[in-house]
């Protein structure tokens, strides 16, 4: 097969799961910690939050060449380095999402940062950004290689029709939404 084309389709299923983790992320905060009571934290219909999927895969473009091929105590090292990396593409990726949102919406499903004591136009605020770092160093150093060895066992055909389903319902979710949402 064209390794070119096995890549995308890894990649593609890299942000598909990120972006389901991220969904259920929000939702355990709402439920668990917050305690607000379940709803879709997602904008689409699936239970995925695409903003994770983008933001994780910057951080596998950007950040995991920074210490996938280095031995442990080499990776341990740059800890600090990947958590402020990550904290700052994420809120980058996040506040570009905020504008994103509101431009299809009309709002953005995280306005309650204007709760947060260092927040900028309740689009971004610290309190996240850090949960951001956190997030991005387990996705980097726990994550991400769990998920590479899992796509490894899938043979051509495999990845070629999970991949190929997955983006076929993805794409019809995003359709659905861009044609509820225009205006």
């Amino acid at each position: 097969m064209n390794t070119k084309l096995n890549l995308l389709q890894k990649y593609f299923l890299y942000f598909l799961m990120y972006s389901i983790l991220g969904w259920i992320y929000e939702v355990f905060l709402e439920v668990v910690v917050y305690r607000w009571g379940y709803s879709d934290r997602g904008v689409l219909f699936g239970p995925y939050c695409p903003v994770y999927g983008v933001g994780a895969l910057l951080f596998l473009f950007l950040i995991y060449p920074l210490i996938k091929d280095r031995d442990m105590k080499q990776k341990l090292l740059f800890i600090p380095a990947v958590f402020l990396l990550c904290a700052v593409t994420a809120t980058a990726v996040e506040l570009l999402a905020s504008y994103i949102c509101e431009l299809f919406t009309g709002s953005w499903p995280w306005q309650t940062y204007a709760d947060y004591s260092f927040n900028f136009q309740a689009r971004i605020a610290l309190s996240p950004s850090v949960r951001f770092g956190i997030g991005g160093v387990v996705i980097l150093y726990v994550l991400q290689p769990l998920l590479e060895k899992l796509t490894d066992k899938l043979n051509d055909r495999k990845l070629t029709l999970i991949s190929s389903v997955t983006a076929a319902l993805f794409t019809l979710d995003l359709a659905v939404f861009i044609i509820n949402h225009i205006k």
